[in-house]
């Protein structure tokens, strides 16, 4: 029990302790290393997809079946210009810690292949897991005296040993996947955890999703009776490679992609969906198709479209068990206090992988996945793809949705963001500080900036520069600038407002611009420990 909840417990709502005051004010606890305000504060649950790509839900464009992710934004805001940090471990450190990824430790990936590289980097701005100069989001709400949980994969450290695990930064309760892939019907048990301890999930019937949900509805009706707030997060899978789906979930797309003309014109349709529902300005261009995309007229194209139909099941079915949590909500009364907020980790992946189809794409003894071509349309409109900092590797729906403290329901929001400001927000409502020490340990300053202004009143005074970096891949937003290049790449530069496709680049009509963003970028590299990109070269 942390302090807060023993001072509650034991009835001391109004002393005088050494090194802590606490009243019946505006502050129950107020310190030099924490203020808790005692206003009814709402449970958060965070939800990360993986992989997902921008246009992937029916509420962004797609024809996938998403009705409780469009009913979240139906009665919340969807943003259309929200960032994360390009893959899978650096995103995951920078939403966890509201820093960029290399000041969390994780400038590349925590994988054991990626030794070598991470060897080569040689700074502990690339290490294997985050290090103790962050604060989690679950730890610093922890010193707000939230319950926190987590069902689903962690990926930012693997050694329970080291103090690398969930339940070692700052979640009471955690059930994960701690690497950062798996077969959707069956978990390693050494790579899977409760709390401290490996476990092994499996049982008939297992399927990943469905089993992740389960476990964040067992521990938030394990919390409801709590007078403390909870804090989850829920992070799927769905939809990362290898392509498994259950069979009554893929019955429902098997044969539209291919009836609609495959990509180009699941493609065509998604763009003008999107413009339609505000996600896109409707002057803005569809890029061009990627140069690595088939021509549909020469491939297997009832593969193609089986392929398709798994994936868009799996994106299908992590919205049914979304469904499933909201009306546990419900049950339990804690809906209208409740904020929710939905993401991807990255762009679309264009990874080929094994391409093992065993019995059947879909099934268990397969391992592949949807390829190039499929996911330049799951980024529709954009370039480019997971690693890359072009639009359609960084950009992710943002759903945010609060009953009791969003006012202005089924709002699409132009306003920039970046994955830094989740623990901003998460803070924010829950009306708790980001401290300056931990455990001992100085720590760095906060990066993000909250979104509440924007729940209130539809703007707020934004990031000055945008910046991200991964594997040379680098990108400086600044107003409605993008300074952007490929790792083996020169600079490009494109004008968002009039332009977010990226396919009319004006480096050479505005020098004085590039420079500006250039030595914006350089600044913030130095700042943030990433290396230049000859290391990636």
């Amino acid at each position: 029990m942390n302090l807060s909840k023993y001072l509650k417990a034991f009835g001391f709502l109004s002393a005088s302790i050494t090194g802590v005051s606490v009243s019946h004010a505006d502050t129950v606890i107020d310190s030099s290393s924490i203020s808790v305000k005692t206003e009814k504060r709402p449970n958060i649950i965070l939800i990360l997809a993986d992989d997902m790509g921008f246009s992937d839900l029916s509420c962004y464009g797609s024809e996938i079946d998403t009705p409780n992710l469009n009913s979240l934004a139906a009665k919340g805001i969807r943003f259309s210009q929200f960032y994360n940090s390009a893959r899978c471990c650096p995103t995951r450190a920078s939403l966890l810690t509201g820093l960029h990824p290399h000041q969390a430790g994780i400038g590349w990936m925590t994988d054991d292949w990626g030794a070598a590289t991470r060897a080569k980097l040689d700074s502990d701005a690339y290490s294997n897991a985050l290090n103790h100069n962050c604060v989690t989001i679950a730890e610093a709400l922890q010193r707000g005296n939230y319950n926190t949980l987590m069902s689903g994969k962690w990926h930012v450290g693997y050694k329970h040993e080291l103090g690398q695990w969930p339940v070692d930064r700052g979640f009471d309760h955690s059930f994960v996947l701690t690497h950062g892939a798996s077969s959707y019907y069956s978990m390693n048990p050494t790579l899977t955890a409760i709390d401290g301890e490996y476990y092994d999930a499996n049982h008939e019937g297992f399927y990943i999703t469905d089993e992740f949900t389960n476990r964040a509805i067992n521990y938030v009706e394990d919390v409801a009776d709590d007078k403390e707030p909870f804090f989850l997060y829920l992070a799927y899978t769905s939809p990362h490679w290898p392509l498994h789906a259950q069979p009554e979930d893929i019955a429902k797309y098997r044969g539209k992609y291919k009836a609609a003309g495959g990509w180009p014109g699941i493609r065509t349709q998604r763009f003008e969906r999107m413009k339609k529902l505000g996600i896109l300005d409707k002057d803005w261009e569809l890029s061009p198709v990627d140069s690595g995309v088939a021509n549909w007229s020469t491939v297997d194209q009832d593969q193609m479209d089986l392929r398709m139909s798994v994936y868009a099941a799996q994106i299908d079915r992590m919205d049914q068990n979304i469904g499933r949590l909201l009306k546990k909500l419900d049950d339990l009364g804690e809906r209208d206090n409740t904020l929710i907020l939905f993401l991807a980790d990255n762009g679309a992946c264009a990874e080929y992988y094994d391409n093992v189809i065993g019995s059947g794409i879909g099934n268990a003894d397969s391992k592949t996945a949807y390829w190039r071509s499929w996911a330049n349309t799951s980024n529709t409109p954009f370039r480019m793809y997971k690693h890359w900092a072009h639009e359609g590797g960084i950009s992710t729906g943002l759903i945010a949705n609060w009953p009791a403290g969003i006012h202005k329901h089924g709002m699409v929001t132009n306003e920039p963001g970046h994955i830094v400001d989740i623990m901003a927000t998460c803070l924010d409502v829950a009306k708790t500080d980001y401290p300056k020490t931990y455990k001992g340990n100085d720590i760095t300053p906060l990066e993000g900036l909250s979104l509440v202004p924007i729940f209130e009143t539809g703007t707020r005074p934004g990031h000055e520069t945008i910046c991200i970096e991964h594997e040379g891949h680098r990108c400086c937003r600044k107003g409605k600038w993008k300074l952007v290049a490929k790792a083996t790449g020169s600079w490009e530069l494109y004008d968002i407002d009039n332009d977010r496709t990226e396919t009319n680049n004006l480096v050479s009509e505005h020098p004085d611009i590039v420079a500006e963003l250039e030595a914006d970028y350089d600044a913030w590299a130095a700042r943030c420990n990433v290396r230049d990109v000859s290391y990636w070269q």
